[in-house]
């Protein structure tokens, strides 16, 4: 839930919670002092008009699901909001008539705070669930992020074991070219050898008809 809203909501519910105070307090006045606590309550009402505004605002801003939530919660703050409206008007037109107006504050207001105590529970209560959803969320988010690291982590060690096997790769490449430069060497050598073994062999060839030739004459004459 947005950090905005929470804080717009603490202040409304601090500043409602002043205005009931207030309201009953202004019950009890009567000359001047009703009409200086008065003016303190309208002002409270103006304030607190203000802070739903900018609730509204808030929650229009964020995402669907979260929107959602955020104005089924400010529509009872509204409802909140006209109760004490309702109370104000309830105490400044009971000037007229002191007997009526001590009739219709009592039920008035008694009807106004069951309403609004039990508003405000709900409240409380919708608060309370939306922060085990925050908790919960930023878990999520916390563990989201462990695991971050984790594969940031994996991913570094593949990188290096590729380095590593890159690096193998390139050795046995340079000795296979080694092992084929050595076999063409010793190929050739072997050319070598068996060439000279034809020309050893011719000429012991040779060699051993010239003898015969020269033992075929001496034995002719």
């Amino acid at each position: 839930m947005s950090q905005v809203f929470e804080g717009y909501e603490r202040q409304y519910c601090e500043l409602s919670a002043g205005l009931s105070r207030k309201c009953t307090a202004a019950t009890a006045l009567t000359g001047e002092q009703r009409k200086q606590k008065l003016s303190e309550i309208k002002t409270g009402l103006d304030d607190a008009e203000t802070l739903i505004q900018k609730m509204d605002l808030e929650a229009r801003s964020l995402p669907p699901n979260v929107k959602a939530m955020l104005l089924a919660k400010l529509r009872e703050y509204k409802t909140d909001l006209n109760n004490l409206k309702n109370e104000v008007k309830r105490i400044t037109s009971g000037n007229t008539n002191l007997a009526a107006r001590d009739e219709l504050l009592e039920s008035g207001m008694a009807d106004a705070m069951m309403v609004s105590s039990d508003q405000r529970g709900r409240l409380l209560m919708t608060t309370e669930r939306l922060n085990q959803s925050t908790d919960r969320i930023k878990e999520s988010r916390r563990t989201m992020l462990e695991t971050e690291e984790l594969g940031v982590s994996i991913l570094q060690d593949l990188h290096q074991q590729r380095q590593s096997l890159l690096h193998a790769h390139n050795t046995l490449h340079t000795v296979d070219d080694n092992i084929s430069k050595s076999k063409k060497v010793l190929t050739a050598m072997s050319r070598r050898m068996s060439r000279n073994k034809w020309i050893t062999g011719s000429v012991i060839t040779v060699l051993v008809l010239a003898i015969i030739l020269i033992l075929y004459f001496k034995l002719i004459h």
